[in-house]
C-alpha cells in the first residue's frame, strides 16, 4: 500500500493514550496493517505502533526474521538479534512475570539517530488479538520482551527517553558508538 510518514518526538500525538480497536477483520484495519508493514520494512525497523504514523489506535506490529531466512526481509540494523515472530498485536496487555530487569540500548523510528540505555522487564506475558480477533497469549524474554514493551509504550503515549535512568546514557548513535556503524545499536 504505502510507506507512511513517521511522527517524530515533539509531536503531541505521540503523547496521547491510544483508543482500543473493536472492529476486527475490517478493510480499514487490513489497510492500516499493510501500511505499517511497508513503513516498518522501508525504515528497517523491528516494530511499529499505529500512533507513530498518526493513527491513535492500540495496534502494534513487530518481527525479527530468522537469520538468512529471507534476505529481503533480514533486518540489517539487528543482524544478531534473536528471532521474534511476525506479530500483529491489537489491544495488548503486558504482565511482567517477575521483577528481573535489564538495561539495553534502544532507538526508535520516532527519534531517529539517537539511542538510550533503557531498563525493561526481562520476562513478560503479553496478550491481545490478531487482526481477525483471534486471541494471542505468549510469554517472551530477552530481545522479544524488549521489543513488545517498547512498542506497547507508544500506545500509552510514552517514548523510551522517559524510561532512561541516566541521561549520560542517551545521545546520538555516532557519538555513543563511534566504532560502530551508525545503523546498529538497539530496538526501534
Amino acid at each position: 500500500m504505502a510507506v507512511r510518514q513517521v511522527l517524530r518526538m515533539g509531536n503531541a500525538r505521540l503523547l496521547q493514550r491510544s483508543e482500543p480497536v473493536g472492529d476486527f477483520g475490517s478493510a480499514w484495519l487490513c489497510a492500516l496493517l499493510e501500511d505499517m508493514r511497508d513503513t516498518m520494512q522501508a525504515l528497517d525497523g523491528v516494530g511499529l505502533a499505529a500512533p507513530q504514523i498518526g493513527v491513535n489506535l492500540r495496534v502494534v506490529i513487530f518481527c525479527v526474521p530468522p537469520p538468512q531466512q529471507d534476505q529481503d526481509r533480514q533486518n540489517s540494523r539487528y543482524p544478531d538479534a534473536e528471532t521474534v515472530p511476525e506479530t500483529v498485536l491489537v489491544n495488548p496487555v503486558i504482565t511482567p512475570l517477575d521483577d528481573k530487569t535489564d538495561q539495553a540500548w534502544e532507538g526508535c523510528l520516532s527519534i531517529p539517530g539517537l539511542r538510550g540505555l533503557v531498563p525493561r522487564f526481562q520476562n513478560i506475558r503479553y496478550r491481545g488479538y490478531d487482526e481477525n480477533g483471534a486471541l494471542i497469549d505468549r510469554t517472551a524474554s530477552g530481545f522479544h520482551a524488549r521489543v513488545v514493551q517498547h512498542e506497547c509504550d507508544h500506545l500509552d503515549g510514552m517514548l523510551y527517553p522517559a524510561r532512561i535512568r541516566d541521561l549520560t546514557q542517551f545521545g546520538y548513535t555516532e557519538e555513543l558508538f563511534p566504532e560502530r556503524d551508525a545503523r546498529n545499536g538497539g530496538v526501534s
